[in-house]
């Protein structure tokens, strides 16, 4: 039986999941390493391989790779990821697992709206931005069904755009940036250390603590504002929103949409959707999948 293996390298796991072409899910993993020990993710992905292939009593058809970083334009390897995998970059992934033909790799955010788009809540959209709410703030974009990569990859980054001037400034030394507005690297700032992550703040919410729903909804509002701009720049006909911070369900969506309706430039009878992505965190293991059948 044909399949195609797609994994996902997060900070501390590797998913995994095995796909027909027709995009049946066959197989799912979920590996720890230790990010302390060089290359134990590499362990874990040699591993995988090792054992679905044994399973199967026959090689995959396709591997795909998502990671994060900067992919090569060529899909080879990624090319930039500070401070974080050490040996990731520049890795040649076809000769690190001793396969027969290449293994595309991209950047996780892409991945993730590439499953989604396959598989998922962007399917039958050829306009969509994918924002991933987490930790940070990931994104991505299909512009007439193409993923918007860029001159380097970094096209569709969107959680380091600026919502205004000075101070303070994000990872990649963007002021003010939405991943600083919203996700959960910035709640004890912008908590002043009441909480340490947005499940907290919303614990707190939900048991009548209106300081904590005001930060909540200042959050939110940044929120509009950013997809206000990024509704002008790309006309999408979707935002696809995922990550742990999108679990909050209602409390995200409602007050998003009731910020973001006053805002948005009309053009037309359409409503700009707003939708729960549907992959959850093995999205990224789906897109580098399809990335690998694409490819």
């Amino acid at each position: 039986m044909s399949y195609t293996i797609g994994i996902d390298l997060g900070g501390s796991h590797v998913k995994t999941v095995v796909v027909s072409s027709e995009g049946e899910t066959l197989a799912k993993h979920n590996l720890p390493f230790d990010p302390s020990i060089k290359m134990d993710w590499g362990r874990c992905i040699k591993q995988t391989i090792e054992e679905t292939e044994a399973k199967h009593d026959s090689p995959a058809d396709n591997v795909g790779l998502s990671a994060p970083g900067l992919a090569a334009l060529d899909s080879s390897c990624i090319i930039h990821m500070p401070d974080r995998l050490e040996g990731l970059v520049n890795l040649n992934w076809q000769d690190y697992l001793n396969l027969d033909q290449p293994v595309p790799v991209i950047n996780d955010g892409h991945a993730a709206l590439l499953g989604e788009a396959w598989l998922g809540a962007a399917k039958g959209f050829k306009n969509v931005i994918l924002l991933t709410l987490g930790t940070g703030v990931g994104g991505a974009a299909l512009v007439e069904g193409k993923l918007l990569r860029g001159r380097t990859g970094k096209g569709g980054h969107f959680g380091h755009t600026s919502l205004g001037s000075g101070q303070p400034i994000d990872i990649c030394n963007c002021p003010n940036s939405l991943e600083l507005a919203i996700g959960n690297c910035s709640v004890p700032e912008r908590s002043n250390n009441r909480f340490s992550h947005t499940g907290e703040m919303m614990s707190a919410i939900e048991k009548g603590d209106e300081e904590a729903g005001k930060i909540w909804l200042k959050s939110i509002e940044d929120l509009a504002t950013a997809i206000c701009s990024f509704s002008n720049i790309l006309d999408p006909e979707a935002i696809i929103i995922g990550g742990g911070i999108a679990n909050a369900g209602d409390r995200l969506f409602k007050p998003l949409r009731d910020y973001l309706n006053p805002i948005l430039w009309k053009t037309d009878d359409y409503e700009l959707k707003l939708i729960p992505a549907e992959l959850g965190d093995l999205a990224g293991a789906y897109g580098a999948a399809a990335h690998a059948l694409e490819s």
